[in-house]
């Protein structure tokens, strides 16, 4: 279903009681972020705020729910798109043996061609008001979390043009509001309209930019995915809507956009001007990403509809909706994937504690020895799979997302000295455990069954028994997991001197109590060991693999069969690590009373606590960067 605007979407979900309309004034300044935060760790609903103290409303929370995600794609699930994208794929690069099987095909390229962005004479709807004096302030971008460098425009569409081929990117990187008419411009290092960028650079030329805000919300999700750099997200977004997409040229450079959309911020990036110190932002990954240099985007006219609404997200410890908008991507891609990468690939899972990028999990119909790790090789050199930091494969038929039987499943197939591989790669600039900046480490486990080829010499494991290490630096142990058939230790530690996680993982494997558990995970003492999804998420965030992934010596030349993993917090002082370390994200106690006190006025439904009070205990100190001050 092709949606008219934002306005015509706020009113689907409002006939599907998907939404709640608050009418009372909430600041934009971190209150909006503290009610927004509640309600989607909660199962919330999507949320306008009508009065912001701008004259414009705000709505929030829309991608984040099953429900509303396919509302928005406008199917009935998820599998829908899979399906759809599926039988496409087959009938373009499926055999064609005879003439009139070629002729089949006309009728599913006619679609295709229907779907095809086009550019419009005249103005659109998102042109039909223009500010005399560009002013972003009068806009209400929010200000997410304490620690923010400042507002932050968060679902922005960025339209930019390669100066040579002339093909079009539309990407989504935050935007920090300096002043009126200027924003800092975060795309990473590895995006396409970076890539423009450096281009406009070495011909000298300043670059024209245009960002959008609203309309279909198709549109959105479209400036997210990953598509190879010569394919137009424009297309995409027809596919999603079975419409195409009409077009309008900005007044004031060349580019072209939606003529639905709400907002249209135009201007341009000059290459030759200095960088500014943008951040530090509360990041998708749940800490801090910190201050760091990007490009000036200067605002030269900003347009919009009659009755625009302005759309925004919040991102942070999960689950926030950019993991509903990751799993719309996980079914999307899987079978180009399948088809262009990894033909035996049958699943793919990321769960929405691995922050997209560190954690992917995929089942394979194997065939042939070695062909887990193949299948790695391969999806780590695809796009942006590139990022993944962890990845496991298992056999077609494994339930990925039902993780305690995923982990017996390891814990059964698994050598951890044999079947467990390691890489050094790039990784997301937001990757705050590696020691260099966008350079770190991957690990690869495989668990699938092994053939005969790939069976290595045991090893003698011993027996686990229970217990609890002597050493005082422990202060707790779960060990419950391996009653269940998970052969994991999770060991909370007060870590107080070099080396000390490695002492510690000796000591325990020494005694013999635990030499049958094939891993160990050392997390910092604060984290909440009943809490299996936490740790998965700050392990996941504070490992760097071939660093922070290791082996004991029993005796020269002979390792025991316990993978070690240290997933504490890094520091200069106990691990040379040099980089500054990020702090977790939380809300500040004043906004939690003031949201507290006001809740029950806003028609929010019953009362929801802060989840910030829940991670409190794990912040380090105030600000952005985590400073040793447990």
């Amino acid at each position: 279903m092709a949606f008219k605007s934002l306005e015509h979407f706020v009113r689907k979900l409002d006939d599907h009681d998907e939404l709640i309309r608050v009418r009372e004034f909430v600041s934009p300044n971190l209150e909006i972020t503290e009610i927004a935060d509640r309600m989607v760790k909660n199962g919330g609903k999507a949320l306008l705020f009508e009065n912001t103290g701008t004259e414009f409303p705000l709505l929030i929370n829309l991608f984040a729910s099953d429900r509303r995600i396919c509302m928005a794609l406008g199917v009935n699930s998820l599998e829908d798109i899979e399906r759809d994208l599926s039988n496409l794929l087959k009938e373009f690069l499926g055999p064609k043996s005879s003439f009139l099987d070629k002729l089949k095909v006309l009728p599913s390229l006619r679609e295709v061609a229907s779907w095809m962005p086009k550019l419009i004479r005249g103005r659109g709807a998102c042109q039909e008001v223009i500010m005399e004096t560009p002013d972003l302030t009068r806009l209400p971008v929010p200000t997410c979390w304490p620690a923010d460098g400042g507002p932050f425009i968060t679902l922005p569409g960025v339209h930019t043009r390669d100066p040579v081929s002339g093909l079009r990117n539309l990407g989504m990187y935050r935007m920090q509001v300096f002043s009126p008419v200027m924003t800092g411009m975060h795309w990473h290092l590895h995006k396409g309209s970076a890539a423009h960028y450096q281009r406009y650079k070495e011909l000298g030329q300043r670059m024209p930019v245009t960002v959008t805000l609203g309309g279909d919300p198709v549109y959105t999700y479209a400036a997210t995915a990953p598509l190879p750099e010569n394919l137009d997200e424009y297309l995409l977004a027809g596919f999603l809507r079975k419409k195409k997409v009409e077009l309008v040229r900005c007044l004031t450079n060349d580019l072209e956009v939606p003529c639905d959309v709400d907002f249209v911020l135009e201007g341009y990036i000059d290459p030759a001007e200095e960088l500014i110190l943008e951040g530090p932002f509360g990041d998708h990954t749940g800490f801090y990403s910190l201050a760091d240099y990007f490009p000036r985007f200067h605002v030269t006219c900003i347009t919009h509809r009659k009755n625009a609404i302005y759309p925004a997200t919040i991102v942070g410890i999960p689950p926030h909706e950019d993991g509903w908008i990751g799993k719309a991507t996980e079914r999307l891609f899987l079978m180009p994937i399948k088809m262009t990468v990894a033909p035996e690939l049958t699943n793919m899972h990321m769960p929405v504690e691995g922050v997209f990028h560190n954690i992917t999990l995929v089942t394979i119909n194997k065939h042939y020895p070695g062909q887990a790790l193949k299948v790695m090789s391969s999806l780590w050199g695809a796009g942006q799979m590139m990022f993944n930091k962890i990845m496991v494969v298992a056999d077609d038929g494994v339930a990925l997302d039902n993780y305690l039987e995923l982990a017996k499943v390891i814990s059964q197939t698994v050598d951890p000295v044999n079947d467990v591989h390691f890489l050094r790669g790039p990784v997301d600039i937001l990757d705050h455990a590696s020691s260099k900046y966008a350079y770190g480490s991957k690990i690869g486990i495989d668990a699938t069954v092994k053939l005969p080829q790939e069976v290595s010499p045991a090893h003698t494991a011993g027996s686990a028994e229970e217990g609890r290490g002597a050493d005082p630096d422990i202060t707790a142990i779960r060990q419950d997991l391996v009653s269940l058939g998970v052969s994991l230790l999770i060991v909370a530690i007060r870590k107080s001197k070099r080396n000390h996680v490695r002492q510690l993982a000796a000591g325990l494997l020494s005694t013999g109590r635990w030499r049958g558990v094939k891993f160990i995970l050392f997390v910092d003492a604060q984290l909440d060991l009943d809490n299996l999804p936490q740790i998965a998420w700050i392990a996941a965030n504070n490992i760097d693999p071939v660093r922070d992934c290791f082996y004991i010596d029993r005796e020269p030349g002979l390792k025991y069969n316990t993978l070690c993993i240290d997933g504490t917090r890094k520091t200069k002082e106990l691990d040379d690590f040099t980089r500054e370390w990020p702090n977790i994200i939380v809300m500040d106690d004043h906004t939690i009373s003031a949201i507290d006190s006001k809740w029950n006025d806003l028609g929010l439904g019953p009362f929801i606590p802060s989840p910030s009070l829940i991670y409190k205990p794990l912040v380090t100190s105030p600000g952005a960067v985590s400073k040793n001050d447990f």
